[in-house]
């Protein structure tokens, strides 16, 4: 699986670079008896339906020419937004959430908790800095990159 997703990635990283988009995140699962190459796209001003709609007609043909196939099973091929609840995966994407509302998960327990929400407000190399809501309480915490399993936008309600 990985190596699809590694050809994949090289393959459609020009594309998207032609067309001036980002690749957020690119993942090949298996759900129930069918496999999805999904691939999530974005640009500064958002990315529209008929953009998707470009860039997977666009892929289709890349991976339709390719020989040997580097995807031999059957698939299906999702191009779409990563949404509202944006991953954040790379410097680039804390960066541009430092001052906004995020979700963050952990591998283990820091300070009692596996799960955090607040707002982003400091990034350093190894560690971010999160201020929250204990129930009326304003707190901070400083949490450990390494700890991070995921991190992405959150809305707050």
């Amino acid at each position: 699986m990985s190596s699809v997703v590694e050809t994949v990635t090289q393959m459609v990283a020009p594309l998207l670079e032609k067309h001036q988009f980002e690749l957020v995140d690119l993942e090949f699962v298996k759900e129930g008896k069918s496999w999805y190459l999904r691939v999530f796209i974005d640009k500064p001003q958002g990315i529209t339906i008929d953009e998707c709609a470009l860039i997977s007609d666009e892929l289709s043909e890349i991976l339709d020419a390719c020989d040997p196939d580097p995807i031999p099973q059957a698939y299906y091929l999702e191009v779409s937004s990563p949404g509202a609840e944006r991953p954040l995966k790379k410097e680039s994407d804390y960066q541009r959430a430092v001052g906004k509302y995020i979700n963050v998960s952990l591998y283990q327990q820091l300070n009692g908790a596996k799960i955090y929400e607040g707002d982003l407000v400091a990034l350093k190399e190894d560690s971010l800095t999160l201020e929250y809501m204990d129930k009326t309480r304003r707190k901070a915490i400083e949490i450990p990159r390494k700890q991070i399993a995921k991190a992405r936008l959150a809305i707050k309600f």
